[in-house]
């Protein structure tokens, strides 16, 4: 199953923190928290603008980026958890 986002949509993988601090301590998986960044898989062909033009969207695929902890909706493409979000949910980019 592939998944074409529509409108200003953006298809994201999250990314998981890792169970290990730098200090070498297991985290128990109660106290991990959802991720915030996620790899951009596929997006949309951005929102359909009054004059019937196209608004580019400002992220592109494979770029780092923040959302907030409750945005978008999860999905799951090929047993693996994505999260849909539109493009005004994200927080930015990194890097």
């Amino acid at each position: 199953m592939a998944v074409k986002p529509l409108e200003d949509r953006i298809l994201v993988k999250p990314i998981e923190k890792s169970n290990v601090t730098e200090s070498g301590l297991y985290l128990p998986e109660s106290s991990k928290e959802k991720p915030i960044q996620g790899e951009v898989v596929a997006m949309g062909p951005g929102r359909l603008l009054d004059n019937g033009k196209r608004a580019d969207l400002s992220v592109k695929n494979g770029d780092t980026v923040v959302y907030g902890k409750y945005a978008g909706t999860e999905v799951e493409v090929k047993g693996v958890k994505h999260l849909i979000l539109r493009e005004t949910e994200l927080l930015g980019v990194i890097g």
